[in-house]
C-alpha cells in the first residue's frame, strides 16, 4: 500500500520522532502548519493502512511507525525499476548516474559503494 504525499510528509516526521504526539508532530513541520484536524485526519488514514500504531496515555494518544523508513522507501524503488526501468536496475543504474547532476566525487562514492557490495557477493 502507498502513501500520499502528505501522509509520506508526515510519516517523515514521525521517523525521525520515533514516537510523538499531535503536538510534537505539527511542531515538526514548518510553517505554515497545516491545521490539527488535518493531521489528525492523515493519522487516522495512515492507521488504517498500516503504517501508524499508537499508545494511549489517558486521553492522548503517542504514535509511532509500524513500518520502517528504509522498506517502505526500498520497496518503492524497487517498483519504479520494475514499471519505469523494465525491471533492470542497471537501466536505473545507468539512468541516475547519467541524468542527474551527480558531482565526480559523488560518482566515486557510489563506484566505491558498488565495488563493496560486489566484494561481499
Amino acid at each position: 500500500m502507498k502513501l500520499s504525499v502528505t501522509e509520506e510528509q508526515l510519516m517523515l516526521h514521525l521517523w525521525k520522532l520515533e514516537k510523538a504526539f499531535m503536538k510534537d508532530l505539527l511542531e515538526a513541520y514548518p510553517e505554515p502548519k497545516p491545521a490539527n484536524t488535518t493531521v489528525a485526519t492523515l493519522l487516522k488514514r495512515m492507521a488504517n493502512k498500516g503504517f501508524v500504531g499508537y499508545t494511549l496515555h489517558g486521553s492522548s494518544r503517542e504514535y509511532y511507525p509500524l513500518v520502517k523508513k528504509k522498506d517502505y522507501f526500498s520497496k518503492h524503488v524497487n517498483s519504479l525499476i520494475k514499471h519505469f526501468f523494465d525491471n533492470s536496475p542497471s537501466r536505473f543504474a545507468s539512468f541516475f548516474t547519467q541524468e542527474t547532476s551527480l558531482t565526480k566525487a559523488e560518482l566515486e562514492d557510489l563506484k566505491t559503494i558498488i565495488d563493496n557490495e560486489i566484494k561481499k557477493k
